[in-house]
């Protein structure tokens, strides 16, 4: 089985670049308090490195 983390939106994507707007609907995400478990890949974490300021991650599952 492959790991997985728990992302959750923090932070509000108005007033902000449309790439952020883009990698949170990338990810999953659009509104407020939501959150998304996905797969722990390179590119997953590319991602919520981008939009540290929008994203936390709350837990890691193997």
């Amino acid at each position: 089985m492959a790991k997985t983390i728990v992302v959750k939106q923090i932070g509000s994507p108005i007033r902000r670049p449309a790439v952020q707007r883009q990698t949170l609907i990338g990810l999953g995400l659009n509104k407020m308090h939501k959150t998304r478990e996905l797969e722990d890949t390179p590119s997953v974490r590319g991602m919520v490195n981008k939009i540290p300021h929008l994203v936390e991650i709350i837990e890691e599952r193997d």
